[in-house]
């Protein structure tokens, strides 16, 4: 007879993490492994799909069953990862290529424009519910098509990144129908199914994978796989997803109103809706869970902005660390706690690879601005601390503007570990940020939902019951909001008067001619 215990395993960004659960959710084993970032040209970010996103699956499997568990124990298993994504594959199966990231890959803009001039945007954007930006995967496999055609023209499917580990789990080619609400102008989200509307200069349809739930079951783990991974030959797997969905699930944003602040190496926003609320300054999705619709957003540059600062600027907190002293971080934090809100007149655009939601501006650039010589490396990093919490704040706004204001905050992510972050955000935005006492991330979420895939987790109210607790509700300091509040307005104005000439910046950095 199989166990019960759940494997969730997500890759992210920069490391990949795996767990292994009990039914009740206790967790009976963690491992991580950190992984680079490919950046071949500016505006391109990619992962070699073999080595980590199946490489790392491997292993982070094999040092969770070590010594003390056996592929016998797993009742269920699913995966997450950086989504959404896309990794031509041919009919073995193997890559073509790299993996082409989320967001934070801006190639495809000339595609972006010609699809809005060929199809119109408000078209497009009536299917999918959302408009075309660097985080849609249409316009991608369209620069596929465009740019390497020899890739394109040897595909025989179209895969997500979580999509690619369940198909060498099980020989399935399936996707979730959160991940597939980004592969829009391809995405009916409605009626939840992949549409040819749009689809004829981009790709045949039949080149897309079978469509499912994230807690429905995709297949079973094939003889290869439990090889590799030392798996039981059946184990059920499910259809994966992408990992700020399954970090959403991890800390119980489930129910309409509930909204996850997920500080990554990206900001990423998923607030939960009854209903799909559509507006072209956000993304609009069917969430993880039946039944569910979810109102998405990200910033493309935020835990990316502190470890730049910190590998940057940081080489004396660095070089303490290294010698035993106090975590790099920890120390950047602590002396910008010294600074007084508003880091003495300085404010930082925090738009380093562009920016997503609500701006959609790949082209957007970092800005420090109201520097003196009285200013310190302590002040940039409060700055910077703060100009992300500018941004959520946009973000927030933006949603209650579409009338969909969120009732619940959730802080989860690597960032939500420093307490100063946390606070400079709820005292930007007003609102108190509910913070678990478990933030093991998307992977514990995958168990979660491996569970009631399985049956081996009764039902969806086990999550609040047994696998979630809250540590704190961290509260605003309503004292700071007038202060705040004249410091986001230049935030705001900073962007809209600089605009033009960052976009300039933007074509010289990579190249282009007749930049202005």
């Amino acid at each position: 007879m199989p166990g019960d215990l759940l494997l969730g395993v997500d890759i992210g960004t920069y490391s990949a993490k795996g767990v292994l659960c009990g039914p009740d959710g206790n967790v009976l084993a963690e491992a991580t492994i950190e992984h680079g970032l490919s950046l071949p040209r500016p505006g391109w970010a990619e992962h070699d799909a073999e080595t980590i996103w199946w490489g790392e699956f491997v292993a982070l499997t094999r040092e969770l069953l070590g010594q003390r568990f056996s592929g016998e124990d797993i009742g269920g298993i699913a995966v997450s990862a950086i989504g959404a994504c896309v990794l031509p594959v041919d009919v073995q199966g193997r890559p073509l290529r790299q993996g082409i990231l989320y967001g934070i890959d801006t190639r495809a803009s000339e595609e972006i424009a010609w699809l809005n001039e060929h199809f119109g945007e408000a078209p497009m954007f009536d299917l999918g519910g959302m408009a075309l930006t660097s985080q849609a995967i249409g316009p991608k496999i369209l620069w596929l098509k465009r740019h390497e055609p020899e890739v394109y023209a040897a595909a025989r499917m179209f895969l997500g990144s979580s999509s690619y580990m369940v198909y060498r789990l099980t020989g399935e080619h399936v996707m979730d129908y959160h991940t597939a609400s980004y592969y829009n102008p391809l995405f009916d989200l409605r009626n939840l199914r992949w549409a040819p509307q749009f689809a004829g200069p981009i790709v045949a349809l039949e080149r897309l994978p079978r469509l499912l739930w994230s807690d429905e079951i995709a297949g079973v783990v094939n003889p290869a796989a439990a090889a590799e991974t030392g798996l039981r030959v059946g184990t059920p797997v499910t259809a994966g997803t992408v990992d700020a969905a399954a970090e959403a699930v991890s800390v119980g944003v489930v129910a309409p109103g509930d909204m996850m602040v997920m500080y990554g190496t990206t900001m990423f926003f998923i607030h939960v809706t009854g209903d799909p609320v559509p507006d072209p300054r956000m993304w609009a999705t069917a969430f993880a869970l039946p039944g569910r619709y979810s109102i998405d957003g990200g910033m493309s540059t935020t835990g990316a902005l502190t470890r730049w600062f910190r590998d940057n600027l940081g080489g004396v907190e660095l070089a303490a660390e290294a010698a035993g002293g106090p975590n790099a971080y920890e120390a950047l934090a602590e002396a910008a706690a010294t600074i007084a809100p508003g880091a003495d007149g300085l404010i930082c655009l925090p738009y380093f690879a562009g920016e997503r939601t609500p701006l959609n501006d790949p082209d957007a650039r970092g800005v420090y601005a109201g520097l003196t010589l009285s200013h310190t490396k302590a002040h940039l990093y409060r700055a910077s601390l703060e100009g992300t919490a500018y941004g959520v704040r946009h973000n927030l706004e933006t949603m209650t503007a579409m009338g969909a204001p969120p009732t619940r905050l959730v802080a989860v992510g690597g960032g939500a570990k420093n307490p100063l972050w946390l606070q400079i955000v709820s005292d930007v935005s007003g609102l108190p940020q509910d913070v678990p006492e478990r933030t093991i991330g998307a992977s514990y979420g995958d168990a979660f939902m491996a569970g009631l895939a399985t049956g081996i987790v009764s039902s969806p109210d086990a999550l609040h019951r047994d696998w979630v607790t809250l540590a704190m509700q961290l509260q605003p300091n309503p004292a700071l909001r007038p202060l705040y509040d004249d410091y986001y307005a230049i935030y705001r104005n900073l962007y809209e008067s600089a605009k033009n000439d960052l976009h300039a910046l933007a074509r010289l950095g990579a190249g282009r001619v007749n930049a202005l």
